[in-house]
Parts: C-alpha cells; structure tokens; sequence
C-alpha cells in the first residue's frame, strides 16, 4: 500500500464529516473499534470513551492498581500488591512523568481521560463485576495513563530476580549466581519477525510475531483503529492508555516489538534507622540523613486496615523491609532493607512523549527519530515501510553503571554503584539482507550488551529454520519462500520443542531400565519433539520432565535452595515476589542447562533420568497434551462471571508457540501468545490479528468470547480497513457530552477546553522553581463537579464547609460564585494536572466584610488543596502554590492587602500562613465558623 492509497482511507476525505471535535465508532464483525474523529484530541476522547465502554471493569482495577486500593474490594489476597504500589510510589512517579509532558501531549492524554470519565458510568453498568464487587467506577486523574503503563511493566524487567541471585551465591557460592539464568517466570518475552520484500510473494516487507504476557480475561491487548487528518493507523493498544504503542500498521510504515531482556532497575541494600524524633534516617556515602517518610493506609474487605510506612532514600523507594529503632538492614540477610531505582522515578520521563509521534510517522526513519525518545520497558524493534525500509534496534532507557548493579544487591552507601549521567547507547543493526528476514524472541543477541538473563536460543532459531526452509522440506504448514501474510500462522503455530535434546539424550543412555522404562524410553526417542495438542507423547514427556525436576531439587547439591531452604519460605521478602524466588520452578526452567553443566557428576543425572522413567512407566496414565494443558487466565475477580472451561493448546514455554506451563509445578499455562499479528505492507486489508478472547470485556457479549477459537487453534481474522464494510454505531460524541445541553451557546467555545481543565485558557501562569509550572483556570462548575465535590467532602477539607453537600449541590455553588462579578473560582494546575481550588473575592462585597474594618486594596482568597497532592507528597507542596496564588493577586497593582479567613482551630493552616508572611488578625464570627483574619501586605514581599 503506498502513502497516497493510506491518504485515501483517512476521514478528512469524506463527506458529512463533523466539527474537530466530534468523533464516530464503527465496527468490524469481530466488534473491533474503529474510531475516527476530525482531530487528533477528538480521537484521543473517543479512545478513551471506547476504553471505558468496552472495558469499566479493566480500566477500574488498573486504576487501583495504580493507587495500590485493589486490596480494597478484592480482600486479603490482594495486600501484597497494594503495599508494593504505595511503597514503590506508582501514583506520585506517574504524577512526576506527567508533569514532566510537553504541552501538547499533556492535552493529549488528559483528552483520553476525559472521554474514560464521561463513559465510565455508563460502561459500569454493563459489567457485572462492578455489582458484584460492590463497587462504583472512579474518577481518572490526567496522569493515571501514565500510572496504568507503570504498574503494568514496573515488574517487567524482573528485579526481583536479583533476589535470587543473591540467595543463590550466599547459599551455593558466588560462582554460582547465574547457574539458574534463563528466561525465568517473572518475565515476559515475545517473538517477532521480519520479511524484506525479497521473501514475499508481493514484494513489499512483512511483519508478524506474537507477545506472550500473563494471559489476562479481559486482555491486555486491544485491537484498535485511530483515524483522523493526521493519520489512520491500526494496531494493538494497551486499556487505559492513548495510542498504539507496540503494535501497530499506520498504512505506510508498520511496526512490533519484543522484550529486549535488558537490566535497567538496580536493588540497594539500605541501613536505615530512626531517630529519637521520629524522623528515618539512611546511610549513604556521605554518612547518615534524614529520609522522605510517611504512613499511609490499605483498607482491605473482609479485613482490617493494613498501615504501610512508605520511606524513599536517595537511591528510591524502600520496597522490602521496615524501619526499627535500631540500625535495619546492612548485611543481616534475615532482615535486609531494600530500595528500588527505576529511571521514571529518577528521570521523571516515561516516554508518553514518544506515543502521539509514533502515531503521526509515515515512515522508518520518522519511527527511528520517534523511539529515540522512548523509555520502558526497554524493548527490540522491528519495523518497515512502504519503500522497503527497514529497522532493527533496541529502544528504551537502561541506567549507565557498574556490571555488579545488573547482577545482584548492591550497598547504598558505596559511592561505587550510584548511576552515572546519561544512557547506554542503545544497539541496532541491519536487517540481513543474504536471507531477508529479522527475527527477535528474547535471545542474546542485539540487546546482549544490556542485560544479563535472555530466553534460550531455540525459539529465535527455530523462527530462523522455519523462514529459510524451502518447499515441502519438512516444515509443516508453510508453502514459502516467498512468503504471504497467511503463511506467517504457521509459523505462529510451531510446536518443535527444541529444549527437550538433553533431557532425551540422557534418556538414551539412562542404566538399567526396567521393561516399562525401556518401553518408554523408546517411544519418546522416536518422538518427533512437538508439543502438539494431540499428542500423547508430549505429556509423557512433561510427565518425565516434572519428576527429573523434583529429584534434582532433592540432590544435595541443590538443597541449599531447596525443601524447608527454598527462598521462597523467606518471611524477610514480601510475598509478592515469591514467584521469582521459589526453587522447584526456577530448576525447572534451567533443566537444560543443570543436565548439561557440571553442577551435578553425569553419573548422577544418569540417574536421576533413569528413576523418573521408572516413575512415569509406572503410571500407565495417557492423555493428549491439550487435555492437560490449558489456559489458565488471571482475573481480577473469577468469581463474577459463570466458571468457563478454559482451551487447551498446543506448544510449551521454548517453543514458537510459547504457552508456559511450569515444569515441575504445572501443565496449565498462564502465560503465552496475548495476541498475535502479521502486518503486511502492501495491502493493509491484507494483515490479520487475533486476541485470546474478543474485543469487548463485557460478559455476555456477542465479542466476549468470539476470537478463542481462533486464537486456540491458531488462526486469524483478517484486518478490515474499508469504512465501507464497518458497521456504524451510536457510540458518538453526544454519547459522552459531559456539559448541559443549554451549555451549547459557549459552543464550540469550549468543547474539549471546558471538559479538559488543561486545555483551558489561564488567567495566570508561573514557573515555581523547584515546583513546576503552576496555571490558574476557570472552574467549569458542570464539568468539575464531580472532581471538586470528591475534593470537597472529604474529611480533611471538613473547615471548607461542604462535608455533606451532593454533587448536584456543589455543581449549584460553583454555578453561583460563577454569576458573581466579585466571587472568582479557580482550578490550580500543576504542570497540567489539578492540584487545588483557589477562590478570590473582594471583600466589602463578601459577608466577611461585616465582620472587620475593609481596607481599600484588600483582596480576599480561599484555598483548598487536592486530596492526593498534600504537602506528604512533595516538601513544600503548600508554600510552592502560596507562592503562585500570591504572584497572581499581586499582578494586579490595585491589590494592596491579601485577607484570608481560615478555620480558628485550623492550627496547621494557620501556622502556613505565618510562615509566608502573613500577619494574624482577630477572630471573627461567621454563621458558619469562627474564623482567624490574617494579612499580607504588599508592602511586606517588598512590592512597589
């Protein structure tokens, strides 16, 4: 497809089309979104609107998530991950990332969120889980994108991983910490490849691969189309966050990633300890200081609170470990103290900057330019365009220190292992232009210079064999080269399992087998290695692999990390982090590597194979491998929804297709493809994709559940992009119209403006060193109602006087001081996000003007700041905002005097009031109160 055919497919061409800030829905027989709209901020509200109709439920538990409050309707089991949130400080790294957008992307973003907000309630009500739950959707800030892609990859990169490293040398010696590297079961990985025009039947590049993920019910993955003026691209994108950022065909370029397996997340080992006060110190290379430190509380149902104490050092957050009287932490190995640093913590950037870029690229080389920017998770690409560019090269943020970072904890206190400035350089080759083809599935290969686990190398191999086999040689399924678009399922589809040769080789030698032994020792050597569905000698062999597991985690040469040893049962790491540190898995994906190397004599591992097939021979159980190898999908809430039998597929964790199952553990396999895609780049209409489930989250719908067939038996449907053979819906604007119909007069006025507080016109702006950009906007009392009556009616804002007020009657006091020439209302934004409601007035037309003697120039204000952005959160959060509220009124050179009233036993808002400089005045009694006047003086900031 050339540029000018994708031009032809964008909406500015057709006729009837709305204003720039209307959108349409249309859908293809698979209930795939296709949403276009006369603006780039348009289309980011109809995504998000989308989102939330599609997937409430999905987008309210990424949204607990990210505050760590999961706990909250989910119960006990969910309080391990809620205290890594609030201790890893998910929402305020994502509220620094946010502030941190150029201005453009903020107003991006904070359109999608606007338009998940106006379809939340209604998208609520489809989903049962909601009821069942007991639970009402909540209000998204215009950071919680940012917070949804954090919590989602901060466990990404597998630094816990380091955790067991550290057991592993402490317990078997430092030579022996990577003995069990591989691609363990906290990672995720993906394959993906690569055809140049050369290998295809139409001469023009193919892209397709699969990313395996935790398999989630709803998906991870949704497929999707944006099409505006700007651009038309289809693609996979992630709930809860604007654009396509993995997958996507933008019709001229098209692109994919896999997981690079970089290390770019370090562990510290702390010493902290408190002080006679109260405060936590952390001793770093310049001796002991005083640390960032509060409380906060997880409620739990069915339970009782939970409170977490949420210290971060210089180096980052504490998220293992607790502060005691006495010195915590250091080398006591019971008891460690562990930070983590992560570069959107340290760096403030998330790389959202990057996403509406590759939104709007044409080209490679405009993709090249856009990922420059990108930061995690740190991923390989894969792109090609109409032209026959093509790019292979790693994108993301990996941290400049010393190699013992990547491996293990590391001291605080040594100045040694502090991150250096700037970046790795960030490796990329060319596509191989002998064979035509690219291939990336988590192997050692580009990204080698960046991390220290990868994935075995037999899935990219097998890629590799596949797409260089000539006709009818013994590769089933495939008719290439040249290649088409529907030859790529094959490959998707691959079930050799190339990892099973050592196991088999020490099959064939094994001694002394007994009669049932040598039976199965002959059938699985003539076995031909597929892990197909119907294959019964597959599960045999799982059953063989599962039993050498265990009797390797009894040798003792391995009980140091195993039985009532294994780290596992450690109560010095939080739960949450088990699946990283528990022994009989982690043997279980290294078994290749522990039948080869010399940790146990070959003697022994003749042995150890020998009895497992007297074992299973004994057994006398067959049965296909899909039978016993199923998906098992997390969900937020399994009980919600009627109990579903869940598919059984082929494949195994080392093959192409890569359905892990956890030897020694499981046949079930919760992770594997969470989509597949081939992306063809001479005819768009030609791509195909599939999802494990469907398009819409909502049980009962017709596209809950129509891709699982599909997706099990490993075909795919195909991309529709003719707007001719989509089916028009009512999901439109005037679904989501989040102002009152009269409201129409200030039109188009404001739109997006009046919903978006960041795309408002500011009465005043100011830089706050330190701080951020701080801007003052109109309060829009029927589009902020919702956000000031949450603020209003909690119980730290009881002096402000609305605790029992409703949402309706806020909206009516807002809609009042709004009618007042003399009575202003104002949301604070800092650096775009809601930060505080600031209120003027003048005073001789106020009831506090009857209550003191009203001096020309005096000038009245109320403050209020937001829930979440207390003065906890950032030092000096309070005083920063004074600074801009006072810089406003004093622009005015009519403003002589500022007058605030706060509560009389506001002790905390009166003592911040002194300390900028206000002089306190008498008490005064007002219906509602008794109030303490207080002055600041032009004069006093020595302003003419």
């Amino acid at each position: 497809m050339t540029t000018a055919d994708v031009d032809s497919e964008r909406p500015n061409g057709r006729s009837g089309h709305g204003p720039a800030d209307d959108f349409e829905v249309f859908r293809d027989d698979w209930g795939i979104p296709h949403l276009k709209a006369g603006s780039a901020l348009a289309l980011a509200r109809a995504q998000g609107h989308n989102a939330a109709l599609d997937r409430a439920w999905q987008l309210e538990t990424e949204r607990h998530r990210v505050l760590g409050t999961t706990a909250a309707y989910l119960g006990a089991e969910a309080v391990d991950w809620d205290r890594f949130a609030r201790r890893a400080r998910l929402a305020d790294t994502a509220r620094r990332c946010y502030d941190r957008l150029a201005p453009e992307t903020a107003a991006w973003v904070s359109a999608y969120v606007a338009g998940v907000n106006a379809g939340l309630a209604d998208g609520a009500a489809r989903a049962p889980e909601f009821a069942a739950a007991g639970l009402a959707p909540g209000r998204w800030e215009p950071w919680t994108p940012l917070g949804v892609w954090l919590s989602t990859h901060i466990l990404f990169a597998g630094f816990p991983t380091k955790l067991w490293r550290e057991e592993v040398a402490r317990r078997l010696g430092d030579d022996r910490a990577t003995l069990f590297a591989t691609d363990g079961p906290g990672t995720s990985g993906s394959n993906g490849w690569l055809l140049t025009g050369a290998r295809t039947t139409t001469g023009a590049p193919v892209i397709a691969g699969d990313p395996h993920r935790f398999i989630e019910d709803p998906g991870v993955y949704q497929q999707i189309r944006l099409a505006c003026p700007e651009f038309d691209v289809v693609g996979l994108a992630v709930p809860g966050v604007p654009g396509i950022a993995h997958f996507g065909h933008a019709g001229g370029v098209a692109w994919a990633i896999t997981n690079a397996m970089a290390d770019y997340q370090d562990l510290y080992r702390e010493q902290l300890r408190r002080t006679a006060d109260g405060d936590v110190e952390a001793l770093g290379p310049d001796g002991w200081y005083v640390v960032h430190a509060h409380t906060e509380t997880v409620e739990v149902a069915g339970g009782e609170p939970e409170t977490v104490e949420v210290v971060e050092t210089d180096r980052g957050p504490v998220i293992i470990g607790d502060v005691t009287g006495d010195v915590a932490g250091g080398e006591a190995p019971d008891a460690p103290v562990i930070s983590l640093r992560y570069p959107p913590r340290v760096t403030g950037d998330l790389g959202f900057d990057v996403l509406p870029a590759l939104l709007r690229a044409r080209t490679v080389a405009d993709l090249d330019t856009a990922l420059d920017g990108w930061v995690e998770p740190v991923n390989v690409v894969l792109a090609a365009d109409t032209t026959g560019a093509t790019l292979h090269r790693v994108a993301g943020h990996v941290p400049v220190r010393p190699q013992a970072n990547r491996l293990r904890v590391v001291p605080a206190h040594d100045p040694a292992y502090a991150w250096r400035e700037g970046a790795e350089p960030t490796p990329r080759t060319e596509v191989d232009p002998v064979t035509g083809t690219a291939v990336m599935a988590n192997e050692r290969g580009l990204a080698a210079p960046l991390g220290i686990e990868f994935a075995p190398p037999h899935r990219a191999r097998r890629i590799r064999e596949l797409l260089g086999t000539p006709p009818g040689a013994g590769a089933r399924g495939l008719t290439g080269p040249p290649w088409s678009s529907a030859d790529m399922a094959a490959v998707h589809t691959d079930t050799r399992l190339a990892s099973s040769r050592q196991l088999l080789s020490l099959l064939a030698w094994a001694p002394d087998l007994g009669p049932d032994a040598e039976r199965l020792r002959d059938r699985l050597l003539l076995w031909d290695r597929h892990m197909d569905a119907d294959s019964p000698d597959a599960t045999l062999y799982s059953r063989l692999r599962a039993d050498v597991v265990h009797r390797l985690a009894a040798h003792p040469a391995l009980r140091p990390v195993t039985g009532d040893a294994d780290p596992w049962r450690s109560p010095a790491y939080p739960p949450l982090f088990r699946p990283w540190l528990a022994a009989v898995p982690r043997i279980g994906y290294a078994l290749e590597t522990l039948l080869t190397v010399g940790l146990l004599p070959y003697e022994d591992r003749l042995a150890i194979v020998a009895a497992s097939a007297e074992a299973v021979a004994a057994t006398q159980a067959e049965s296909p491998w899909g039978q016993v190898h199923r998906v098992s999908p997390w969900q937020a809430l399994p009980g919600a929804t009627p109990e579903e039998v869940w598919p059984g597929l082929a494949g195994d964790h080392d093959c192409v297709l890569s359905t892990s199952s956890v030897p020694g553990i499981t046949d079930l396999f919760a992770r594997g493809p969470a989509a597949r895609y081939v992306w063809d780049l001479a005819r768009r209409e030609d791509s195909l994709w599939v999802v494990p489930f469907g398009a819409s989250g909502v049980p009962g719908s017709a596209h809950h559940r129509d891709q699982s067939e599909l997706w099990a038996s490993g075909r795919l449907a195909p991309v529709t992009t003719d707007w001719n053979l989509l089916h028009r819906t009512e999901e439109s604007t005037t679904t989501m119209t989040t102002t009152p119909e009269p409201a129409a007069s200030a039109a188009s006025a404001a739109s997006a403006a009046s919903t978006v507080p960041a795309l408002r016109p500011a009465v005043h702006e100011q830089k706050v060193e330190g701080f951020g950009v701080v801007r003052l906007v109109p309060v829009d009392p029927a589009a902020d109602a919702e956000l000031l009556h949450g603020w209003v009616t909690e119980e730290r804002a009881r002096f402000w006087g609305m605790a029992d007020h409703t949402r309706e009657q806020v909206r009516e006091i807002y809609e009042f001081v709004d009618s007042l020439p003399t009575h202003h209302a104002y949301l604070a934004l800092r650096d775009g996000v809601p930060a505080a409601l600031f209120q003027t007035y003048e005073p001789d037309a106020d009831p506090v003007g009857e209550c003191y003697d009203v001096q020309p120039g005096d000038f009245g204000i109320h403050l209020l700041i937001a829930p979440a952005e207390g003065e906890g959160a950032v030092k000096g959060y309070t005083d920063a905002l004074l600074t801009a509220f006072i810089g406003y009124v004093f622009s005015d050179p009519a403003h002589l005097r500022v007058v605030v009233e706060p509560d009389a036993r506001n002790e905390k808002a009166l003592a911040r009031m002194v300390r900028v400089g206000f002089e306190l005045g008498p008490e005064i009694e007002k219906p509602e109160k008794t109030a303490r006047l207080a002055f600041l003086p032009r004069a006093a900031l020595g302003l003419v």
